[in-house]
């Protein structure tokens, strides 16, 4: 049997670019009167900017400090030992790089192996353990805790979560085991299972406290001293924790069983990391945590041995630093500054997007329409919105009033824009109504002015060619809802020029929106991949195949939702109109379905009804529909519809509408909510073989979104 040593070594040895951290012992005595207390300090030398994490080495060094304190305690030189971190961080878990780098089941293994080995020591040490959750805490971090005697945390947390099923991993340092354990099954089911599939919802401190992973909870200014304090009653018997009995019976079973609902209906089985993590769940029952631990080690290394986690980490590290350094964008020292944002209509989208430059940018923001009725229909919608903000308690009523008297809305574009920096359009889809707002635009506006459009897939290119100063012509594609979805396709059209597109993606950061340069192509980028694969359905469900099959056929990508209810939410209206537009750019790849044109023409607002409460075809809409004598299997509908997207992008690569792959599939996560798991969409296109089955090639070297060869 290897030691925890050596497996440790072994795995720093594979692991040389790890930032490691530190766990510093002092000493010093308790108030009251408890006596004499070793506090383990978790720091990796950096500051806030740089998270602890814990990687092999990190390990290590944890494990030898423990040697120290475990000396100590059983010499009864301490009465206990307390673990935190450097200022702001706790430790946001395991060294995700490392992690892409193994290649061997077995390194994996001692991977879980090792870290069990290290925090499980922890519990056994001969005077209680304390964990102070002082800051952000992730993983690995909360875990580390959770094999502590007790816990104390921060009002002032700010993230606190076990996010390993969001990338294709389990909690498998303790976290799938203890926690049920500590807090019962339903709870642990929330956190592990539910707020990781909900795009990695984070606790804050007084959460933690309420869920009853935290003991205490006490005000950030002086967290450490109070939590030492409550430490040294604990030590006394002056404050006995009481924990609430855990229901093992029926509730476990029950929590266990939603949560396999919960994953069923998010990943719809198509990603084996949440039903791991139900499994060990299922088999803490009982309470026996050496059993838990040694499946955590297993499927730790099963997964870490997948394709969905390195998908995971792959979509994971685009969000993360290649969205926040876009592919191709221009100087950014080359941006003007923006004081004043002009808005052209104040329809839902408009209205939509002045709230939003409102709220990032804090400058005057004016809306302009056709009549005054519209003009303070959006305006009113964003004090409505900002009233909302206010009774959430997200904004104060000084800050409520600053921003209200920040909107204004006027019928005079020469009024509204002649001291604008950045004016937007957000009118109707059409090429000639987008060229007569900015031939009336550039006719009043300031010569430094940005203009841009919110078009979805039209020529930014045509839409400037009218105009005496093309180069100041942007795209500025948002998605709805534009509060929640991050992507901003930032079309460059022929003209451009630098100046306007590094002051385009300036705002897009002011904006804290994930920017990605496209080639002015029809549709850019989102909406053109959407309409091939929903046209494909479109075309299969036309030629004779039941719509439930077509529907169901995608299931195993586990997509935030069907292709038909996608299509209610866009608006079938707006999908005919996208794929007439990309019919007369690309007719022998992009058809014009004519049920979606009878659907429309009937006007229906998608294929469903709810009636029972889930979505029924529309008795309507199916007296509407004519189909053909075809009739295709799930997996044959599959096949095409990967073809068809597979060939897409293809195409979309070699005209250059974006970068590199991984822009195609940082716009997928980000615009569309597709799937981490599947790395957006050329890593699962890759591994299913659709990829060379259609193109001759892999869309990303092999090690990139993989298992490295």
């Amino acid at each position: 049997m290897s030691t925890t040593a050596e497996l440790l070594k072994g795995a720093a040895e594979l692991f040389p670019g790890e930032v490691v951290t530190q766990a510093h012992v002092r000493h010093f005595d308790l108030p009251l009167g408890a006596g004499r207390f070793a506090l383990i300090t978790l720091d990796n030398g950096h500051d806030h900017t740089k998270p602890t994490t814990l990687g092999p080495q990190s390990l290590a060094n944890i494990d030898a400090a423990i040697d120290q304190v475990e000396k100590e305690a059983a010499d009864g030189e301490i009465v206990g030992v307390g673990v935190t971190g450097k200022p702001f961080i706790f430790a946001v878990g395991a060294d995700l790089k490392g992690v892409e780098l193994l290649k061997r089941h077995e390194d994996a293994l001692a991977i879980g192996k090792g870290g069990h080995d290290v925090f499980k020591r922890l519990s056994k040490l001969a005077v209680p353990t304390f964990a102070y959750y002082n800051g952000a805490a992730m993983g690995g971090g909360v875990e580390i805790g959770l094999h502590c005697s007790y816990r104390t945390v921060s009002a002032a947390l700010p993230a606190f979560s076990l996010p390993e099923v969001f990338l294709g991993l389990v909690p498998g340092w303790g976290g799938c085991t203890l926690l049920p354990n500590l807090i019962g099954a339903e709870k642990a089911v929330s956190v592990i299972i539910e707020n990781s599939l909900n795009q990695n919802r984070q606790l804050k401190g007084k959460q933690v406290y309420e869920l009853g992973i935290a003991d205490a909870l006490f005000e950030g200014a002086d967290f450490l001293e109070q939590s030492l304090i409550w430490t040294a009653s604990v030590l006394k018997g002056e404050i006995t924790v009481e924990r609430p009995a855990i229901d093992r019976g029926e509730a476990w079973d029950q929590a266990v069983a939603k949560g396999r609902f919960v994953a069923d209906s998010k990943v719809h089985g198509a990603a084996p990391a949440a039903y791991r993590a139900l499994d060990i769940i299922a088999a803490s029952k009982d309470g026996d945590l050496q059993k838990g631990y040694d499946a955590e080690d297993l499927a730790l290394a099963d997964l870490i041995m997948g394709g969905e986690l390195r998908a995971g980490i792959y979509a994971f590290n685009l969000v993360q630093k290649r969205g926040k350094r876009p592919a191709g964008a221009p100087d950014k020292n080359l941006a003007r500054p923006v004081t004043k944002v002009g808005v052209v209509g104040a329809g839902l989208m408009a209205s939509q997007l002045a709230l939003l430059f409102l709220r990032r940018l804090e400058v005057p923001v004016v809306l302009t329409d056709i009549d005054q009725e519209r003009v303070d229909k959006g305006v009113g919608y964003v004090h409505a919105e900002i009233d909302k903000l206010l009774g959430k308690g997200r904004i104060n009523q000084d800050k409520a009033n600053r921003l209200k008297a920040l909107v204004t809305g006027v019928l005079d574009k020469a009024e509204g824009f002649a001291d604008a920096d950045f004016i937007i359009e957000a009118v109707f889809e059409e090429m000639g109504v987008k060229q007569k707002v900015f031939a009336e635009v550039e006719a009043v506006a300031p010569a430094h002015a940005i203009l841009a459009t919110n078009t979805s897939s039209l020529s930014v290119t045509e839409m400037a060619s009218k105009l005496k100063h093309p180069e100041r012509v942007v795209g500025f594609h948002f998605f709805n809802p534009v509060a929640v979805l991050p992507l901003l396709e930032i079309v460059r059209g022929e003209q451009t020029d630098d100046a306007s597109l590094a002051t385009a993606f300036g705002v897009a950061k002011k904006l804290k929106k994930t920017a990605v340069l496209v080639k002015d192509a029809p549709a850019f980028v989102v909406n053109r991949i959407l309409t091939r694969f929903m046209g494909e359905i479109q075309n299969v469900i036309d030629e004779g195949t039941p719509v439930e099959v077509a529907e169901k056929a995608v299931e195993p990508l586990g997509l935030p939702m069907s292709p038909l209810v996608l299509l209610e939410l866009v608006g079938p209206a707006i999908g005919l109109h996208v794929s007439e537009t990309l019919n007369r750019a690309f007719p022998d790849r992009f058809t014009v379905s004519p049920n979606l044109a009878a659907v429309v023409k009937a006007g229906k607002r998608g294929f469903y009804v709810y009636d029972s409460g889930k979505p029924e075809l529309d008795p309507e809409v199916a007296a509407l529909l004519k189909q053909g004598d075809s009739v295709l299997t799930e997996e044959q509908v599959r096949d095409r519809v990967l073809d068809a997207v597979a060939q897409e992008i293809g195409l979309m690569l070699d005209e250059g509408v974006v970068a590199e792959a991984q822009d195609i599939d940082l716009c997928l996560i980000t615009g569309a909510g597709w799937p981490f798991h599947l790395g957006g969409i050329t890593p699962y296109l890759d591994r299913e073989g659709v990829s060379e089955r259609v193109n001759g090639r892999r869309f990303l070297e092999a090690g990139v979104a993989s298992v490295p060869a």
